[in-house]
């Protein structure tokens, strides 16, 4: 809000959505307690991962853009790995979790944090580009960042995340 990118005819709407989404943010993280904080990637997703094919020399996933790298709930690390319909998420989720339980016990209490995780990060995106606007690359290359329509696509994407982080966890 500092570096008024927020036009003032979206100021109160977001500040309304973005306050009713950190409540249950909070709310999520309070219901489930205490969290193991483990060293994570912290921008795990499949553009983050490159594959050498099999019979090649390091063949496997190789994980690139460490910038974002920090402490955190293990399943920081597996929900961007997500994409789809619900069922699709289950089924992928499930995968992850078994994959990663060859290595350590997942704690699925933390699953809860899936949707509060991805509206903080949502959050912090605008943030990311506000902190960075005065580099002159980002205005050539986010145009649209200040805009009333996309602070109005921030404000549906955080009320659709207050009606997510109000359903049922997904479980694995």
């Amino acid at each position: 809000l500092a570096g008024n990118y927020l036009p003032l005819d979206m100021e109160s709407r977001w500040l309304k959505a973005f306050e009713e989404a950190m409540n249950v943010a909070q709310a999520v993280f309070e219901s489930v307690g205490d969290t193991r904080s483990l060293r994570l990637h912290g921008d795990c997703h499949p553009g983050n991962i490159l594959w050498t094919p099999e019979g090649l020399e390091g063949a496997g996933p190789h994980f690139v853009d460490l910038d974002d790298a920090r402490s955190g709930p293990a399943v920081q690390d597996l929900w961007m790995l997500l994409s789809g319909e619900r069922a699709q998420c289950l089924q992928q989720l499930g995968a992850l979790v078994d994959g990663y339980e060859e290595f350590r016990e997942f704690p699925r209490s933390e699953l809860a944090l899936i949707e509060p995780l991805r509206t903080l990060r949502l959050v912090h995106y605008s943030a990311w580009l506000a902190q960075r606007w005065h580099d002159p690359i980002f205005p050539i290359n986010f145009p649209w960042f200040g805009s009333s329509d996309y602070w109005k696509g921030q404000v549906d994407m955080l009320e659709e995340q207050t009606e997510a982080m109000q359903e049922a966890p997904l479980v694995a």
